[in-house]
């Protein structure tokens, strides 16, 4: 087909070969959770520490200083915080951090959470030729086996995008499930060009996410600063109504955004209200895709 054609000008069977390249499958909801809980909790933390300013060949000390904030500080306090709540969580941990980080990623691993694969250097896989994003994904999942001790079942790519490839090569690797799509609230099988991969997708979503509310760009002028009441406001109503409807709260954090002493309230909170509101079962988001796969209503 010519390239000079416009969106608006393709032939049917082109869009359509373009959004049904990767879908949503069958929905994975469970008719109950483990123990009769009514909620599943999938609390996340995205450990990218210096390589948001890495990845793009950055080397502003100031940007890597935040980052290095993740470690020193994000981490050690959100990992307490857990552990008084007595909750297990996901940490998704681009390889380089755990090469800066590996005693990070032993304690992580150590309390009970989840390491799962986010990519290299937190490179933009959907840019990626295919040869290349198989390298690191491969690269990346035999760096946390190292740091953590235990081999990354599950990946939340480093953008939360998808290139023509990714799927394929995750089905490879063998690896059970996703956390970087949105196309539902429950879990869901992921299709390859129509076909089932019985990969799990475990969906996000960019306003349970801290980044989008809290994250700045001094030289852009660009300031999108919520009050942290107002965050808190937007996950309680998503906790809540998860909790009404049966399915999953799930929320990603960063440690060196939401691990500061004026915003690290929200998830003390969040877990609080979670478990006033009762029959709610906290697990990573590795346990949360198996049991979706293999209690599906």
């Amino acid at each position: 087909m010519s390239a000079e054609l416009q969106p608006w000008q393709w032939p049917d069977e082109h869009w359509r070969k373009i959004v049904n390249h990767v879908r949503a499958g069958r929905t994975l909801r469970p008719a109950s959770w483990p123990g009769g809980a009514r909620c599943a909790i999938a609390l996340s933390f995205d450990s990218d520490h210096e390589t948001n300013e890495l990845r793009d060949g950055g080397e502003s000390i100031g940007k890597l200083s935040q980052g290095q904030y993740g470690n020193r500080q994000g981490v050690p306090r959100i990992l307490d915080l857990l552990e008084k709540h007595d909750v297990r969580a996901s940490f998704y941990v681009p390889a380089v951090t755990a090469l800066l980080y590996p005693d990070e990623q032993r304690r992580v691993a150590a309390e009970g959470h989840e390491v799962a694969l986010h990519g290299w250097i937190h490179e933009r896989n959907s840019v990626l030729p295919e040869d290349a994003e198989r390298d690191l994904m491969h690269r990346a999942a035999d760096t946390l086996e190292k740091a953590a001790g235990r081999r990354p079942v599950g990946i939340r790519t480093p953008s939360w995008d998808f290139s023509p490839n990714t799927l394929k090569i995750t089905k490879e690797m063998g690896l059970e499930y996703d956390s970087s799509l949105m196309a539902d609230v429950d879990c869901y099988e992921l299709l390859l060009g129509g076909e089932p991969t019985g990969v799990v997708e475990l969906p996000v979503e960019w306003i349970r996410d801290d980044a989008v509310y809290f994250n700045m760009n001094r030289f852009a002028g660009l300031r999108p600063y919520t009050p942290p009441a107002d965050v808190f406001d937007i996950f309680r109503r998503e906790l809540q109504a998860a909790h009404a409807e049966g399915g999953i709260f799930q929320l990603t954090m960063h440690p060196h955004i939401s691990g500061y002493r004026s915003r690290l309230w929200i998830l003390d909170e969040l877990i609080r209200q979670a478990k006033s509101l009762g029959n709610v079962w906290f697990a990573t988001h590795a346990e949360i895709a198996r049991y979706a796969r293999d209690n599906a209503a």
